[in-house]
């Protein structure tokens, strides 16, 4: 019996490892392209390669012999059109940055505390959204481009009030400043009260649609809250801010348990 198992082992042992780095590789794409323009095409090159195999299987010669040739142009143009994502993709592998650490988190914890409470001692309006799980690509793409590293000193210049980028979203993606001036969706939750402003309303609505962890610095009175999950924390410290910054980044499993201090008002 142990003989039979080992030979087995020897003669199927290099399809499952092929399996496995196939599962691991497009796994790896489709949660690189999640979030972007792009996974909408792939979602169609999926319906014409599914459509060209049942013409296949029911020898439609005409449309069979239309998609090869379609299949075939589609290679370049796939290559055209991913052109941006492939190239960041390749500059992510050379620099090996592709797993955060708890160290590179924390250090953009404290740029953003500091940015926060430099921001609430001068009242200057600031909304900042952290990208985790899920894609912020097409908010990404509604603002200015930076792709630049996280200062203190860099997001309290981006808030300048009477500058062009004031008003609109901050967003981060993967321990950089990914762009400016972004829009937002506004929430629709009937129970927010009204006392909250845009900015406010714009945070509860991004925590609503995505996981994003988003910060909010009021214009008026200088109160810093944190919108996370469609649910507000407000008027916080700082200690409270990079306390719920560290759970809700981190995820540990005692953070998804905690009850938010504060709800709506």
């Amino acid at each position: 019996m142990v003989d039979y198992l080992w030979q087995y082992v020897l003669l199927y042992w290099k399809s499952t490892v092929e399996i496995l780095l196939l599962w691991a590789i497009f796994y790896s794409i489709l949660v690189y392209f999640r979030g972007t323009l792009g996974v909408q095409l792939l979602k169609g090159l999926v319906i014409i390669v599914f459509v060209f195999f049942i013409t296949q299987q029911f020898q439609l010669r005409t449309i069979n012999w239309i998609l090869t040739k379609f299949l075939a142009i589609s290679v370049i143009a796939l290559l055209i059109i991913f052109q941006p994502e492939l190239r960041r993709a390749l500059s992510r592998l050379g620099e090996q940055h592709f797993f955060k650490t708890h160290l590179q988190e924390e250090s953009m914890i404290q740029e953003i505390l500091q940015s926060c409470s430099t921001l609430s001692q001068r009242k200057i309006g600031a909304l900042i959204a952290i990208q985790k799980e899920v894609g912020l690509r097409p908010y990404i793409e509604s603002g200015v481009p930076l792709d630049c590293r996280i200062s203190s000193e860099i997001l309290n210049t981006l808030f300048v009030p009477n500058t062009p980028l004031h008003d609109g979203a901050l967003i981060l993606e993967n321990g950089r400043i990914a762009a400016a001036g972004c829009l937002l969706p506004l929430t629709q939750n009937p129970h927010v009260s009204r006392s909250y402003g845009t900015r406010h309303r714009a945070a509860i609505g991004l925590s609503e649609e995505t996981d994003a962890v988003v910060i909010v610095v009021s214009e008026e009175t200088g109160a810093i809250s944190l919108a996370y999950r469609g649910e507000l924390s407000a008027n916080l410290e700082r200690e409270e801010l990079g306390n719920l910054l560290r759970e809700n980044l981190y995820d540990t499993p005692s953070s998804r348990k905690k009850r938010w201090h504060k709800k709506f008002t």
